[in-house]
Formats: C-alpha cells, structure tokens, sequence
C-alpha cells in the first residue's frame, strides 16, 4: 500500500485560523484559484467557524488579470510572510513571460524561512524556475510537460493529479486544486469535514497523488481497442526516436497491414500520419513554451534535419517553426 505524505498537521481544536497567501501571476488561470478559494470557504461554513483565511497578493500589490480577462484587486504587495503561512503560487497561460526577476527573487527569500509552498496550475514552472522544486517530485499540467521537462531536469516530474512531497505542492491544473484542498482539510480536520466539503462541491471522485492528470488513451481517442490503444501508447513514449510502423505491429503481435487497417477504420489516417501529428503537436508545445533554437526541437521531436522538419510543420500547420515562434512571441509583448 502507497501512504500519501501529510502536508501538514493542525490540531482540530487550535483557535488560530491557518492562513493562505495565494500569489496571482499574469494570466493565471480563474479554475485552479477559484476551486481552491472555494473548498477554504466551504470548509469554514461546514466547520461553523473561521478556520482558514487568505490574502491575494501579486506584483505591484494592486490588481491581476487572470487568462479569462476578469481583474481581481490585490490585498497586497509581494512582502513578508509568517513562518506558519501557507503560499500558493497561481499561474496558467504563458507562465515564463508571467515569472519576473523580482517574483523569482521573493520566492527564494521567503522559501528560506522554510514555508509550505505550492504551485496550482503551471505555477510549478516558477517554483522550478526558482530553483525550488530540485531534486523533487512535482506535476504539472499534461501541455506544459514536454517543455518542463527539457528545461528542468533536475526535477522528477511525474503525470500525478497532484504531488506533496516535503514542504512542496504543485498540482496540474484544471479541478486538481479541489483535490489538493480536500487533502490538505482532511490533514488538518479530518475526513469528516473533507468529504463534506466534496459534497457541497458535488464533488464525487475525490483523486489522490496516485491518479494521473490525462484520461485514458481508449477515452481520448473515443475507440476502445486494446491493441490500438497499446501502439499509441508506445508512439507517445517514443517521440525523440520515433518506431517504424513494421516494428510497431511486430511488438503488438499484428501485421503491418492488419496495422494500417486498424488506423484506417478508427482514426481515419494511417499509422505513420498519426505518428507524425503526435511529433508536430510535441514541437508545436516546444515552440511556444521553451527557448529551445528550431532545430532542437526538430531533434527532440524526431526530425533529422531542420528543412525536413519546417516542411513537415508548414504542411500541417500552414506556417513555418519559425514564423510561429515569432508571432508567438508579438503577441506576449505589451
């Protein structure tokens, strides 16, 4: 049996309210921030008392905008917090242009004091960034993966829903905050209190750090299929050095042919085609979310030569690597 590591223990009968700061990067995503807010809010009515509170605080202490366009007023500045405070880094869309010098400087400064720290949505990117989650595990959402992890290799990053391990937490985005907070209330107040709280949610699939972020092959692709499913799973672990279809229906026990018969009738293209849209969305995700030079990410994504890879992208895409890198880059600026 996996036992999940506690976050952090507060007696049921302790009068002090544990205090969040929830840090509110540009474009940080509404889902993530308002789930987590909410699962406090409800834990204190279901408690009939105040036993968490929280603060939003961002650079410049006056107001952010989150990817939905709605701005939220600040209650403060990025300043100091107490030894028992509970931080939750909040970011979503273009996180690294979002992780400025003076946030990666302060998270540093406070982690000293050896808080909790946490990370909702892409906010592990500027924990890593800060050189905070080295040597850890951590999670964080499905589309920022392949870029996370050719920058950060000194993190283990795992497709977990959520990941605690010491005083770190990041989670993948989406409804993943609502798991961590139930966590973290059935930590601090029991079971009791953290399913009723789910109730009031309607929340009735309560995930764990043991269950992974990306639903299954058979349901993404919508074909239930074992051996399908199977040689999807092996193009997908397989990008950087991609298998031929003849190899790939010999170690599932099928024909070449039986193989492209089996693409034809339930995804409409053939093997080799399927294969290298997986390639063009990895280095479309590389592209636009790492620094990596072009050709790089032509290798990393299984191209032998950047000319091969530019005519493969435009085909697809109907714009060159580099064009979309550019534009990619106008729109990020103010």
């Amino acid at each position: 049996m996996v036992t999940t590591p506690s976050v952090q223990r507060i007696p049921q009968n302790n009068e002090k309210a544990r205090k969040f700061v929830f840090v509110l990067l540009d474009n940080f995503s509404l889902l993530c921030f308002a789930t987590a807010i909410e699962s406090l809010r409800i834990a204190n009515r279901m408690a009939g008392r105040t036993i968490y509170e929280w603060e939003l605080v961002g650079e410049g202490g006056e107001q952010a905008v989150c990817s939905a366009g709605t701005v939220f007023k600040l209650d403060a500045d990025l300043g100091d917090l107490g030894r028992d405070d509970t931080l939750f880094l909040c970011a979503g869309i273009d996180v690294q242009a979002a992780t400025t010098k003076k946030i990666l400087s302060w998270l540093r400064r406070e982690a000293r004091k050896g808080i909790l720290i946490g990370g909702l949505c892409t906010g592990a990117y500027t924990l890593a960034k800060a050189g905070l989650l080295d040597g850890k595990r951590a999670t964080i959402h499905w589309e920022n993966q392949d870029s996370f992890e050719e920058e950060f290799d000194e993190v283990v990053l795992t497709k977990s829903v959520f990941v605690v391990e010491s005083n770190r937490m990041t989670t993948a985005g989406g409804t993943s905050s609502i798991d961590l907070m139930l966590k973290i209330i059935a930590d601090d107040q029991g079971e009791d209190l953290a399913n009723a709280v789910a109730d009031q949610l309607i929340y009735n699939s309560i995930r764990t750090d043991q269950d992974t972020q990306r639903l299954s092959v058979p349901t993404r692709i919508g074909v239930r299929h074992p051996k399908l499913s199977q040689v999807i799973q092996i193009m997908e672990t397989n990008i950087e050095e991609p298998i031929s279809p003849s190899i790939l229906a010999r170690d599932v026990g099928m024909s070449t042919r039986q193989l492209e018969r089996l693409f034809r009738r339930y995804l409409n293209r053939s093997p080799k085609r399927y294969y290298m849209e997986l390639r063009l969305q990895k280095a479309r995700n590389l592209l636009m979310q790492t620094d990596m030079s072009v050709i790089n990410v032509a290798l990393a994504c299984g191209f032998a030569s950047p000319s091969h890879f530019s005519k493969c992208y435009r085909a697809h895409y109907d714009t060159t690597p580099y064009r979309e890198r550019g534009s990619h880059a106008a729109r990020l600026s103010p």
